[in-house]
């Protein structure tokens, strides 16, 4: 990662009033002086949801103009648990990226307990498919067809799993309604994924989205290039006082939920210390502002336009640059076998203002993480 400072020019940010397919990289605000620079090479995104229709072709750009690859999760209605549903479903986000955009997705199945092995091998051999979901029933938006029966009825497709080298991403949660929300992590750990490890040591497991010190320190257990976890902005810098201050803020509500100030502690230096068990996965998930501003609103952040200005942020914090280009882009292909990217990209240490929402061509809107504040690292254009 190469560090250096230089006078860049300065140009005044937008306020957003365009169709949100044709949006523009977000705008530093004006300042001037001398600037420190951060050349990156380009990141990839380990954990991502697209959608599907309209709000694909809206969203997907955020991710093509600073990602080159990005894990895109199946947890569709109805849900990608075919080979056949990955591939028609990549050719669609193909179809929806700006031109000559070289961004790459990576597809992924969605486990059921009717999967049968024989799909794990055509999904191998499909070259576009490069991991299995795993959704506990019930765990997060769109797992109603989850798995029930891990040990049982999935057994068979895991050890395919092995064979073919694939891996398995798991929603860590467990969803007995018994067990409080905060704990579903560590009670997952402790019921479910200690025992799966246990029982099927070759088996490679991403654990996704980890929120709790228990995660953290499972992983930090397991044998490095078997167990891995993904790390979103969001739980990296908010706590669960998040979801109430100044009253309910629904635009901070994902699953798994934020997790007490010592938890959050815990995930940043793990990830700021250099350990290659851990890389980014943004879990970047769009809901319309009128289905999360609701009486049962849905669950997810939207943060693909400013993950990369809010993983700077606390590297730079934990007073630890040096480590974030390994966590944005070697860890992560490193893990699944892939080359790493060529390709550079240039963080730049400028105010920019985030759009206090995004507006959609039906006129709805989309309220991305940090709407109205300002971070401190723009996101440049590839080099």
């Amino acid at each position: 990662m190469a560090l250096t400072a230089s006078r860049i020019a300065s140009f005044g940010f937008q306020a957003l009033s365009f169709p949100f397919k044709k949006a523009e990289s977000p705008r530093p605000t004006k300042i001037k002086g001398v600037n420190m620079e951060l050349s990156l090479t380009q990141p990839d995104d380990w954990h991502l949801h697209l959608r599907d229709g309209d709000l694909l072709e809206a969203v997907v750009q955020h991710s093509a103009n600073q990602f080159g690859r990005a894990v895109v999760m199946p947890n569709l209605k109805p849900p990608v648990t075919t080979t056949a549903a990955a591939v028609s479903y990549r050719e669609s986000i193909l179809k929806a990226l700006p031109t000559k955009s070289d961004f790459t997705p990576l597809m992924t199945l969605y486990l059921t307990d009717n999967t049968h092995p024989n799909e794990i091998k055509l999904a191998r051999e499909s070259g576009v498919v490069f991991a299995v979901k795993l959704y506990p029933a019930g765990a997060t938006t769109n797992s109603q067809d989850g798995v029930s029966d891990l040990f049982g009825k999935c057994l068979p497709v895991l050890e395919e799993m092995i064979e073919q080298n694939m891996p398995l991403l798991v929603h860590g949660e467990v969803t007995n309604s018994e067990v409080d929300i905060f704990d579903r992590e560590k009670v997952f750990i402790d019921t479910i994924l200690r025992p799966l490890i246990q029982k099927l040591p070759h088996l490679k497991v991403v654990m996704e989205n980890i929120t709790t010190e228990d995660a953290v320190r499972f992983v930090e257990s397991c044998s490095e290039g078997s167990v891995a976890a993904t790390v979103t902005p969001q739980h990296l810098i908010l706590n669960r006082n998040a979801l109430f201050q100044g009253g309910l803020q629904p635009h901070n509500y994902c699953l798994p939920v934020l997790k007490r100030e010592i938890h959050r502690q815990a995930i940043v230096s793990a990830v700021t210390s250099g350990n290659k068990r851990f890389f980014l996965g943004t879990d970047s998930a769009p809901h319309e502002r009128k289905r999360k501003e609701t009486t049962c609103g849905c669950a997810g952040i939207y943060n693909s336009p400013v993950a990369l200005s809010a993983y700077a942020k606390v590297f730079e914090e934990a007073g630890a640059l040096e480590h974030l280009e390994a966590f944005t882009s070697f860890n992560g292909p490193d893990f699944y076998g892939l080359p790493r990217n060529t390709a550079k990209i240039k963080l730049i240490k400028k105010p920019w203002k985030v759009p206090e929402f995004y507006t959609l061509e039906d006129g709805g809107q989309l309220v991305p993480m940090f709407a109205g504040q300002t971070l401190d690292w723009f996101p440049s254009t590839l080099t």
